[in-house]
């Protein structure tokens, strides 16, 4: 629920027409009151016969004339409030709870107060009502309001809560200008991707961050193509600056459309600028981040955890920059806790396994291995082994013959069976048993037999 101020007005009649016509794309649907300063109050788009735009505007305005001493130049109070667009439609009966605590919160009519300003609540679209108060007191007093918006704000985030409203009302003063409806047409009817207030944001808060003094800072918007006016104290200091985009220009071309840095963002105000200069970060405090990456560090040694792991390297990095730009004082020190954490953060490697996904039945086998099994036997240039010259064989020795002195040497390692290579090779015969005379030839597995 978001609370937004128009701009004030002299003329009540003129905002009613607006309020309960049909919009300027006729974008307004059934505009009838909600809630005003009387519960009994018709409304002028239902029940004309009793109450027409002109006299509501004469019960409003009632009070101001009423004043005795001088009146104020813009006496209407304006403002909107709107739901997020994926919020319920909230109904007639809500809608009027949500004015009287707005007007209430703002200092327009507090509850109970029978003397208060004259209000009303005017609904023409489902997700939003807009708020419009005459600034006069019934009992003669005009009291300066202030402080309006963020009190509704405030009040607008009681509703969030109450009614699972989507959040809109985080208002901290502290948000960068938006731009207004004006200045998007603006930029629009120029061709620009984007307004001139957009681009002084990023162009001045660029060159806060890279400055180091108030001269220095002031170059370099000078040195990106701003217009640049200062503002000096009677001692001649540097108080205020504003900025305006080459071509900007208002009131038929006469004059350049200036932002102040207040304007712009609250971190572009002088002050918060001038923040920038002053580094706040002590060698202490570089010292305790050293320590802190350490004791990082050994946490991450002894955890061993996988999960996470690019989470952690992100950090690494993180570190490493900061290292690179620490002073040179403690530059070394972090640099080398760093380079701990880096360590420590490494994830522990996982050995992959060795076999392969089995294959679907008909699939082609793909990569080194995919072929049948051969016989794994060392073979030798030249002349046979003289082991297997004995035996009468001509090729080389099998690397499970038995030798001397190796007891069970001539037992086979190998106790499974490969069905799945055996099967891939229907021709292939299993080696024969024992040869009569031969005691102590081992008997080959089939996975490591001759294909």
């Amino acid at each position: 629920m978001m609370p937004k101020k128009a701009a004030t007005g002299s003329t009540t009649i003129d905002l009613l027409d607006y309020l309960f016509g049909p919009g300027v794309r006729d974008e307004h649907v059934d505009p009838h009151l909600v809630a005003g300063w009387d519960p009994d109050l018709p409304c002028p788009a239902r029940t004309p016969s009793r109450m027409s735009l002109a006299d509501l505007a004469l019960l409003l305005d009632a009070p101001v004339e009423a004043l005795r001493g001088p009146k104020p130049e813009e006496h209407v109070w304006h403002v909107s409030v709107r739901n997020a667009p994926g919020d319920r439609l909230l109904s007639d009966a809500e809608w009027s709870k949500v004015a009287a605590a707005m007007v209430h919160a703002a200092g327009i009519a507090e509850h109970g107060d029978e003397q208060a300003r004259r209000w009303i609540a005017v609904r023409h679209a489902d997700d939003h009502i807009h708020l419009a108060a005459t600034l006069a007191r019934q009992d003669g007093r005009h009291p300066r309001v202030r402080g309006d918006i963020p009190a509704m704000h405030t009040a607008a985030r009681a509703f969030e809560a109450r009614w699972d409203l989507t959040p809109m009302s985080p208002l901290d003063r502290t948000a960068r200008r938006r731009p207004v409806t004006g200045e998007a047409e603006k930029a629009a009817r120029r061709g620009l991707a984007e307004t001139a207030r957009e681009s002084l944001q990023r162009t001045v808060r660029t060159a806060a961050a890279l400055a180091h003094d108030d001269t220095d800072f002031l170059d370099r918007l000078r040195d990106a193509g701003l217009r640049m006016r200062e503002r000096l104290d009677d001692d001649g200091a540097l108080v205020g600056y504003a900025v305006a985009l080459p071509g900007d220009r208002a009131d038929g071309g006469t004059r350049p459309v200036w932002f102040a840095g207040s304007t712009l963002a609250y971190d572009l105000f002088l002050p918060r600028v001038r923040e920038r200069f002053e580094p706040f970060v002590t060698s202490a405090d570089w010292v305790l981040a050293e320590h802190r990456i350490r004791d990082a560090s050994a946490l991450l040694g002894r955890a061993g955890q996988v999960e996470g792991a690019g989470d952690v390297a992100a950090l690494g990095d993180l570190l490493a920059v900061a290292a690179a730009h620490s002073p040179a004082l403690v530059r070394d020190r972090v640099q080398v806790a760093a380079d701990a954490f880096e360590q420590a953060a490494r994830p522990p490697r996982v050995p992959a396994p060795w076999r392969a996904a089995p294959v679907p039945d008909g699939a082609p086998r793909r990569g080194p291995w995919s072929g049948p099994p051969r016989r794994m036997r060392r073979r030798r240039r030249g002349r046979p082994h003289p082991a297997d010259r004995a035996r009468g064989g001509g090729g080389g020795r099998s690397l499970l013959a038995p030798r001397a002195g190796i007891p069970g040497a001539g037992e086979s390692r190998c106790r499974s069976r490969r069905p799945a290579a055996r099967s891939s090779r229907p021709d292939r015969q299993p080696a024969p048993d024992h040869e009569a005379g031969r005691p102590n030839r081992p008997r080959r597995c089939a996975c490591i037999s001759n294909p």
